[in-house]
């Protein structure tokens, strides 16, 4: 939803929140808990009240409270802030909000601390400030699941190595990952197509429905309970935006149609959103994303390779990478047929990009903490002279 600084809230109507209409525990519907009350009342900022971050585009965002729905923007402060480190309110953030005295807009004045956070890789800041280092995007926060959705149309859409990759940045978010295969209406033989994907999973719950007919859902709405705040990744065409209309039982989100040679889809939607569901939980649709840059560190690659990582453990040498040296375990369980080589080689692939970005991140902060000891030295000495 594009939002309007200048226009009055009467496009923002809690019709588009139907469940805040008479709601008394709303906050909590919206996953509001004991950790964020602690946090909101350490902040200390009169007049405010706590919000959840609901839409956003550019400096401008959507909110919820218990008061209804508002328009708002960050403080001058908020910004300034931000304009260093990049941390903008994100869909998902809850925030120290001041209303204004129309009641239907506010001010941001802080994001409290993100119980957890899906991440991509961006450019930090803005132009000079930043320096074009690499920093972390937040592109959504505090999730506490994230299905990660694949399409059964007889396996043209079914790819492993790209759901290891996604495990790999949703084990980064902390938050837990589900596997979801869609459109089962397409496929013959759906069991075996789950059997094939669970290997490769390493453990995380898989699930096989049908958005278009509304089979296996309840398996989804056990996620969705009160308080609970699930996202939808995947790549274009597999469903995402059908399956939220069928979690809601309407016709909420635009879908798009499928090219039949190669069974991919047009992005239909176009900007991240909360959305409540009926019964309980709360859901953040984001745009299908076809390349994803790594935002994560070696240990979040353990939980997308449990496997392979308890095979190193078995290697004749700590430092084995698995290709020549003797004594190697995964290795040998690639010649016996327990390992997919595919597998291993995605493992190597994504090590790779994770070494390369932490190796990045470090030049940024040597960068960073040398130019804040140039500004110091500059200000010792214009003090002196002058």
């Amino acid at each position: 939803m594009n939002i309007d600084k200048n226009k009055p809230a009467e496009t923002l109507k809690v019709e588009h929140f139907p469940l805040l209409v008479n709601q008394p525990k709303v906050l909590k519907q919206l996953g509001w808990d004991g950790v964020f009350e602690k946090h909101f009342q350490s902040l200390r900022v009169a007049g405010s009240l706590p919000a959840r971050v609901s839409s956003q585009h550019r400096y401008y965002y959507q909110v919820c409270t218990y008061q209804g729905v508002l328009q708002a923007e960050v403080s001058g402060k908020l910004r300034h802030q931000a304009e260093w480190t990049g941390h903008y309110p994100v869909v998902g953030d809850w925030v120290a909000l001041e209303p204004l005295p129309d009641k239907s807009r506010g001010i941001i004045h802080a994001i409290l601390p993100r119980k957890t956070r899906f991440s991509r890789q961006g450019s930090g800041g803005r132009g000079k400030l930043s320096g074009g280092q690499t920093k972390e995007q937040v592109v959504a926060a505090n999730i506490d699941t994230v299905f990660i959705v694949g399409a059964l149309d007889e396996g043209r859409s079914i790819n492993t190595r790209r759901f290891e990759r996604y495990l790999t940045l949703v084990w980064a978010s902390g938050a837990n990952p589900v596997i979801i295969l869609n459109k089962s209406d397409l496929c013959a033989d759906v069991v075996s197509y789950v059997r094939g994907v669970e290997p490769a999973v390493a453990g995380v719950p898989v699930h096989a429905v049908s958005a278009l007919q509304r089979t296996g859902l309840d398996a989804l709405r056990s996620y969705l309970t009160p308080g609970k705040t699930v996202a939808l990744l995947g790549p274009s065409g597999v469903g995402k935006s059908a399956l939220v209309n069928a979690l809601l039982g309407e016709e909420r989100q635009e879908t798009g149609e499928v090219r039949e040679r190669d069974r991919t889809g047009r992005h239909t939607t176009s900007a991240r959103e909360l959305i409540l569901v009926p019964g309980g939980g709360v859901i953040i649709d984001t745009p299908g994303m076809r390349e994803i840059q790594m935002w994560a560190d070696e240990d979040d690659l353990t939980g997308s390779f449990e496997d392979i990582e308890a095979l190193a453990r078995r290697c004749q040498f700590n430092d084995c990478k698995h290709d020549t040296e003797p004594g190697c375990a995964v290795k040998a369980a690639i010649e016996s047929g327990n390992l997919d080589a595919a597998r291993l080689g995605n493992f190597t692939k994504l090590q790779r990009e994770v070494q390369f970005h932490e190796a990045r991140q470090g030049d940024n902060e040597r960068r960073l903490e040398k130019e804040k000891w140039k500004k110091i030295s500059q200000a010792q000495r214009t003090r002196r002279d002058g």
